[in-house]
């Protein structure tokens, strides 16, 4: 399961890695649209390293596609403060405890499918 240890390398990664800097100007007074389009390079950056990570491990190209959630788990080290910053930026835009939230739901239920995909599109042809 993907979740469990996942949980447990957030808990190292909170107490590892302190909070990101505060953005510029007053996020109360920012729409949804433009909060989602804050997050969106913290969320990209942490895809990215995952990704990368994943492509980079000897393992893979010699698993099913059901065990990519393995090789992400053990990326998550690896991309500790993206994803960290990731977390932080959801906490300062949309409320404390809403980048925990979205890290364990929605982002991890995409996750493998997008690191599927990016490195798919990397792969030479």
């Amino acid at each position: 399961m993907l979740l469990a240890p996942l949980a447990g390398a957030m808990l190292v990664m909170s107490i590892a890695i302190g909070p990101a800097v505060e953005p510029q100007g007053s996020v109360a007074q920012m729409t949804a649209q433009q909060k989602n389009a804050a997050v969106q390079p913290l969320v990209r950056s942490a895809t990215d390293c995952i990704a990368r990570a994943v492509a980079a491990d000897p393992r893979f190209g010699k698993i099913i596609s059901s065990e990519i959630g393995d090789l992400i788990v053990d990326s998550i080290p690896a991309c500790v403060r993206p994803v960290r910053a990731m977390i932080d930026g959801y906490d300062r835009y949309f409320g404390d405890g809403t980048g925990q939230t979205f890290f364990m739901g929605p982002y991890l239920d995409v996750l493998p499918s997008m690191v599927t995909k990016w490195t798919a599109d990397a792969a030479p042809q």
